[in-house]
């Protein structure tokens, strides 16, 4: 513990006041969606996390209350409550009503705080209807209640207490969420459950009291956990991960890592707690001792032989699971969601921490050593493989008709941005939508059968595959890392398949392939899931469809009691002719669509893994437990 640096009232630094915020609260929070209501929980959590960062909590507690107003109690050492020299408030009042006021702009409050914008506890006390703060301090209880962010009365004793922490109660202000006011348990968790594999030691304890539910997450082994958990479905090569840790100048580092015998890298790097999906230097530093030490213990045993080339970076990180955590006083963030971590120090650090752990690492551990060494040389054999296959795919110019899949029937626009390719199961499916489509921006390309399980294959074999082949043609994009975004040739891409159990192993199948090789697609918003019709119902020559049988029982009982009606269930999209195919599911006018995003990268690895991956267990484990959420399963 170090008692050394006192939090107190001179340590909170002033910046801006707090109307803004009600106005435009997309700026402070992202959106008044779902994700900005789970935002005002992280935004008090990380102060919490602060605490314990700090030294001083070791306990978060989070309650979802039946009403989805949340309660946050950690047991770190409290907001202060004297008076704030510059504005003659309690600083608890001033933390709370004031923009950016903190402990982590300059001070010695804090070395290292996980908010990213720093905007703090004050947002959340903006946007909610109602909020009470309760300190414990000075063996004294304060408290003081607001109103979408208005001071209800001045920071008052209420009672007694040896112990120090803060409870902050808020529920969040429906004039602003109009969306939604209802917390996800499942979102919750995950976060939760990164928090505490990120912060070793620390426990934080979810309470769902409008379900029962409840679990506490406390990893003593920290990261070491986090790998294992992100592989709990793979064989791995050696049993225990690797793991290093150290610091310099301030800087904390840690780093996981476990070989694995499938084909993707799964790396996630985290700094001060933020999930940095778009990498920084923290990631390049590890990236580059990871290829350079592996390259040197395959010559030194002369494993690569002398007149062979080097490994590259993807050959020695297939089948790789790592998590890089660095904890950092003035962390500069990046890119175009702010999730680059861009401080040019970072990189030697954690570069030379590594590559002398790895290196002891593969001199006491021949055996996996050598494993490891095995997977980087036939990964650069199919990298070969691959590279020769990918010369297929390239298109010379857009153009060039002629190198585009004979079966695309394209679109008459060359504008990316108003185009789109629909993806069609089977040939009939296919025939229809050429035949309904609007030409001028709509594309169509028929897939015969099932692609392949790119979850089980290597890059070589994936692209051995027509039909993986003709999309990645289509898209214009490249593929690995030749991929480039600008060059794709339609911005929305439409998987269109039937409403049966088939139809969704295909769609599972292409949202593997996009996931694991184009996932930048995913990120751009430009994948897309038909919803063609189940049902047609029919009186006197109005027709009506119904994308569920709820919907169907609606549209009957609108059309009166006792009267005929004629119900078609599609089992297929072959069953609708060109214009029912239109009016359905093709027209922007009347179609609906499901945009495919990924709002959480870790937790969807887990899920392809799961479902698409050699291991049968765990996905046996799956289809029990949800096996009852199961409805109209054709069969």
């Amino acid at each position: 513990m170090n008692q050394q640096n006192t939090y107190d009232e001179s340590q909170i630094q002033v910046l801006e006041g707090l109307e803004a915020v009600r106005k435009r609260p997309g700026m402070y929070i992202g959106s008044t969606s779902g994700k900005g209501l789970h935002h005002l929980v992280w935004e008090v959590v990380d102060n919490s996390i602060d605490e314990a960062l700090a030294g001083y909590c070791t306990k978060i507690q989070v309650f979802v209350h039946e009403d989805n107003s949340i309660t946050v109690i950690d047991n770190g050492r409290g907001i202060p409550v004297g008076e704030n020299a510059k504005l003659k408030k309690s600083t608890l009042e001033v933390v709370m009503t004031v923009l950016h006021a903190g402990g982590k702009f300059g001070g010695e409050g804090y070395k290292v705080s996980g908010g990213l914008h720093g905007v703090g506890v004050s947002v959340v006390n903006a946007l909610s209807e109602h909020v009470t703060v309760t300190v414990k301090l000075h063996g004294k209880v304060y408290q003081q209640e607001y109103r979408r962010g208005v001071p209800q009365y001045d920071v008052k004793i209420i009672g007694e207490s040896e112990e120090t922490g803060t409870t902050v109660k808020f529920k969040p202000d429906p004039e602003i969420f109009t969306d939604t006011t209802v917390y996800e348990y499942e979102t919750l968790q995950s976060r939760i459950r990164e928090l505490a594999f990120l912060n070793k030691g620390l426990e934080i304890e979810l309470t769902d009291e409008r379900t029962g539910a409840s679990n506490s997450f406390k990893y003593e082994g920290g990261i070491i956990e986090f790998v294992k958990h992100l592989n709990r479905n793979k064989e791995v090569m050696h049993e225990e991960p690797i793991y290093v840790e150290g610091s310099k100048d301030h800087i904390q580092v840690e780093v996981s890592l476990q070989y694995n015998d499938g084909y993707t890298e799964n790396i996630h790097s985290f700094a001060n707690n933020i999930n940095t999906h778009e990498g920084g230097t923290h990631e390049s530093g590890f990236k580059s001792a990871l290829t350079r030490i592996i390259n040197d213990y395959a010559r030194k045993t002369n494993l690569i032989k002398d007149n062979d080339s080097n490994f590259s970076g993807d050959d020695v990180r297939e089948g790789l699971t790592a998590i890089i955590s660095v904890k950092i006083p003035e962390p500069q963030f990046e890119g175009q969601t702010k999730t680059k971590l861009g401080n040019s120090e970072v990189r030697g650090i954690v570069e030379s921490f590594f590559a002398e752990k790895l290196q002891e690492f593969l001199d006491e551990n021949p055996s996996v050593s050598r494993k490891i060494v095995e997977k980087g040389l036939q990964a650069a054999r199919a990298r070969e493989a691959a590279r020769k296959a990918r010369e297929l795919t390239r298109r010379k110019s857009a153009l060039e008709v002629s190198s585009l899949p004979g079966k695309l029937a394209d679109c008459s626009s060359k504008d990316a941005s108003i185009s789109e390719l629909y993806i069609v199961e089977g040939d009939s499916a296919g025939g229809s939508a050429k035949q309904g489509r609007d030409r001028h921006f709509q594309a169509i390309l028929p897939l015969r059968g099932k692609i392949l399980n790119v979850e089980r294959a290597r890059l070589d074999r994936i692209l051995g595959n027509a039909e993986i082949r003709a999309i990645i043609t289509a898209l214009g994009t490249g593929i690995g890392d030749d991929f480039d975004l600008a060059k794709a040739r339609y911005h929305k891409v439409i998987i269109m398949t039937d409403a049966d159990v088939d139809g969704a192993h295909i769609r599972t199948l292409m949202l593997t392939f996009f996931f694991r090789y184009m996932r930048k697609i995913i990120e751009a918003g430009y994948i897309y899931i038909a919803q063609p019709p189940l049902f047609k119902i029919e009186r006197n020559k109005v027709i009506r469809y119904a994308q569920s049988e709820r919907e169907r029982d609606d549209i009957i009982a609108e059309f009166g009691e006792g009267v005929k009606v004629n119900v078609q269930r599609y089992k297929g999209l072959g069953e609708m002719n060109a214009t029912q195919l239109w009016e359905t599911t093709m027209d922007p006018e009347s179609r609906t669509m499901l945009q495919v995003s990924i709002e959480d990268a870790i937790e969807a690895d887990v899920i392809f893994d799961t479902l698409m991956g050699d291991n049968v267990e765990p996905r046996r484990d799956f289809i029990q437990q949800f096996a009852k959420d199961v409805k109209n399963l054709d069969i």
